[in-house]
This record gives C-alpha cells, sequence and structure tokens, in this order.
C-alpha cells in the first residue's frame, strides 16, 4: 500500500517539539531575526549554547576558514586542532584527559562509562551504580534518561536502564544511606538547568567531595550548561572550591556549533584504553576550530570577569522586577547569565508574553523561566531585556485580573 502524500503545508519532522510559530533566517550578536526583518533580543541563546551571540565574526571567520580546508577524517588520524583545544581546556581546569563528543548526552555518557570502567580496571566491575540527585537532567539517551531518573523522560522506553540511584535533592541524610559496595560516583550539576535554576549549595557540594574521598568514588560534574563562562567563572564549581573528577561539557564551548567533551584527571580516566570507546565525528576538524575560537574569545583577559559584572546588574535588576511584580515573579535563581524567574503563574504564559515582546526566553522545570543570553550582552542590552520582561509581567498580570468568562 503506498504511504498517503504529504500536503506541502503538513509538517514531515517527527512531532516531538512544541515549537513557537516564529522561525529565524539569521542573528546578530544578542538579536535572532526572521525572514521578514522582525528582530527578537535572544535572552534563551539556543538554551545556553550561543554563548558569544549569534554570527560572532570571530567564529565565522574561523569556521569559514576551516571549512575550505577539511572538514572530516576520523579519528583514526592525528588531530592537531583536537590536541591543542584539548591541551587548552586542561590547562584552564583540572582535567588532565579529554574526550571530545558531539552533544552533552554523548559527554555524560563517556563520563558514565569512564566512572564504571574505572573500577572495573581495578578489579571491581561490581562498582557500577551512579547515585544522581531529583530533578537533574543528563540527557535524552537511555542512559542518562536513567541517569535523570525523571519517569516522563523514562515512560514509553522499556525497563530503565539499571545502574542509577536517585536521591532527593539536598538531602545527606538520603546520600549517604544511598552509598554501598556497588555504588562507582556521585553525578551532580552544580546548577540544575531543567530542574529550574536550582544551585546546590556549597557545603553540600563539599560534602560530595569527601563522601567520595572516603568512599572510593569518582566525582563527577555535569556542567554542560553552567560551563564556559556561563556563571562568572570558566566552570561552575570553581565558585565553591570543589574539584571533580569528571566533568562533562557542550553547549557553549562550540558557541552554537555541535560539540561537548568529557574531562577527567589522569586517574579518573584511566581505565578508558585503546578501543574502549569511540566516535565517528567527535573531535572532527570544524568543532575543534569552532571550540578554539570560543576559548580565544572566552579566556580572553577580562572577558569572564566582565561577564561576571553583567550578571549582577541583570541580576538586580530582576530583583526590582520581582518587587515591582509580586503576584507573577515569586523568587530570582542562578549565578551568573544562568538565572531563573520562579513564578507564581504558568511559565508557558510567561513565555509566550515575553516573545510577543519581542523578547526570547526559555522555561524549565519547577515554574521557572530561564534566562540565558549570550555572554557578551551590554548594559543596553540588560535594559532592553529588563523593560521587554516589565511589560511581559504586566500582561501576565492583566490576565489575572481579567473575569474568567473572557
Amino acid at each position: 500500500m503506498a504511504p498517503a502524500p504529504v500536503s506541502a503545508s503538513q509538517s514531515v519532522l517527527v512531532p516531538t517539539y512544541a515549537r513557537a510559530p516564529v522561525a529565524f533566517e539569521r542573528g546578530e550578536g544578542p538579536w535572532a531575526i526572521t525572514a521578514d526583518g522582525t528582530r527578537y533580543l535572544d535572552f534563551g541563546a539556543g538554551i545556553a549554547v550561543n554563548a558569544l551571540g549569534h554570527a560572532h565574526p570571530h567564529l565565522v571567520k574561523t569556521l569559514t576558514e576551516q571549512a575550505g580546508k577539511i572538514w572530516h577524517t576520523s579519528n583514526l588520524y592525528g588531530a592537531p586542532e583536537g590536541e591543542r583545544l584539548g591541551r587548552r581546556l586542561c590547562e584552564a581546569t583540572f582535567a588532565e584527559r579529554v574526550f571530545f563528543t558531539n552533544s552533552g548526552a554523548e559527554a555524560n555518557e563517556c563520563a558514565i562509562k569512564m566512572a564504571r570502567k574505572y573500577h572495573a580496571a581495578k578489579g571491581h566491575p561490581e562498582r557500577f551504580r551512579i547515585i544522581t540527585f531529583e530533578g537533574a537532567f543528563h540527557g535524552r539517551t537511555l542512559a542518562t534518561i536513567a541517569a535523570g531518573g525523571q519517569q516522563k523522560y523514562i515512560d514509553g522506553f522499556g525497563p530503565k536502564v539499571e545502574g542509577f540511584d536517585q536521591v532527593p535533592f539536598d538531602d545527606e541524610k538520603a546520600l549517604r544511606a544511598a552509598i554501598g559496595p556497588e555504588t562507582a560516583a556521585l553525578m551532580i550539576e552544580p546548577i540544575q538547568g531543567e530542574g529550574g535554576l536550582r544551585s546546590v549549595p556549597a557545603r553540600f557540594l563539599k560534602l560530595l567531595r569527601e563522601l567520595c574521598d572516603a568512599n572510593g568514588l569518582l566525582l563527577i560534574f555535569d556542567e554542560i550548561q553552567t560551563g564556559v563562562g556561563r556563571t562568572g567563572k570558566f566552570f561552575a564549581h570553581e565558585m565553591y572550591g570543589v574539584t571533580p573528577d569528571i566533568m562533562s561539557i557542550a553547549k557553549g564551548i562550540g558557541g552554537g556549533f555541535p560539540m561537548g567533551a568529557c574531562l577527567a584527571t589522569e586517574e579518573a580516566a584511566s581505565g578508558m584504553t585503546l578501543g574502549t570507546h569511540g566516535t565517528t565525528f567527535g573531535g572532527n576538524p570544524l568543532a575543534m576550530a569552532v571550540g578554539n575560537a570560543v576559548l580565544d574569545v572566552v579566556l580572553a583577559p577580562g572577558f569572564i570577569e566582565r561577564v561576571g559584572q553583567i550578571a549582577l546588574r541583570l541580576k538586580q535588576s530582576l530583583a526590582e522586577l520581582k518587587d515591582k511584580h509580586p503576584s507573577v515573579i515569586e523568587e530570582i535563581r542562578g549565578e551568573g547569565l544562568m538565572l531563573g524567574l520562579k513564578l507564581h503563574t504558568p511559565n508557558t504564559d510567561f513565555v509566550n508574553e515575553a516573545r510577543a515582546q519581542g523578547l526570547l526566553v526559555v522555561g524549565a522545570g519547577d515554574n521557572v523561566v530561564r534566562l540565558l543570553p549570550p555572554l557578551i550582552i551590554t548594559e543596553a542590552d540588560v535594559a532592553e531585556a529588563v523593560s521587554r520582561l516589565d511589560k511581559a509581567a504586566g500582561a501576565v498580570e492583566a490576565s489575572l485580573k481579567r473575569p474568567a468568562a473572557e
């Protein structure tokens, strides 16, 4: 039987996304622009991906030059730009080893495999379980949805992948009780992104490090959303003085180009020997060139410090906005340019009203709206965004006052 024809107006894409009724043709810095020229101030940045905004000149130049040289060779051969990017990441962090991937989910898969392999290589294959925390989001693969533990992502995909134990957020008693002879690692986001911009208390992160050291466990930080300057530090854990053994990164490191990485100490990566892991596209020349270009900007003297300064201005302005709209905004959350508005009203309504005002923001769990602007925003951009947020909050307030029959 022949398939039914698809009309020109009907999407052939698998309908797994609730797409907003807007599409963008180009971008300039913090602005996303539709085909008819309508400009939106982009405070979502592709969900914390476009760290340097749209069409950053240095990234465009680098990608164009690399595209004219070589795109792909595979990991069968040398990777000079990958070696350079890996060395720069190690020099700027705790890491001594890097494995490049195409996405954050793949970076987390590598981190999970690395933790299990570490213990297996030391003669303890029974130590494969990883403790994670309620509200976490670590990706959409079968293993990473099991790691995140959110039932809405697990339902319908067969039995949950074995080896992950969730405990309540910031619950020391439950955490200690969950550690057993099969535990291999603890895995956590220093600030939960999808989970609602919940910052893990510094004392709890320090406790995780102490428990790992005392029990021979590995500490994994998922810094996919918090990394590469997003919080006013190169990586969020630097704020707390707690160092992981393994760290997954993605999003901002590619500035919009798909890439991720798993960073680790020499010891944590010791089980990942020849043939134990691989990827076809990970570490390809295009991605490595762009990653190096991102670091050229983000690691330049004063850049991250400026992020912290502009973030403070934004957070202060949001606090004033909360005081002005107490019936809508309950709380300001987050760090740096990874901020959230915890709302009294449905966050989807606020996202829609903000878009109507020409401002792009992103929803999150726990009824939060995320503000994830490019790291290159100016004070003028902050003022403009807050003005549009003010109008969006006002529109939500007005809707609360309208009679239900309207």
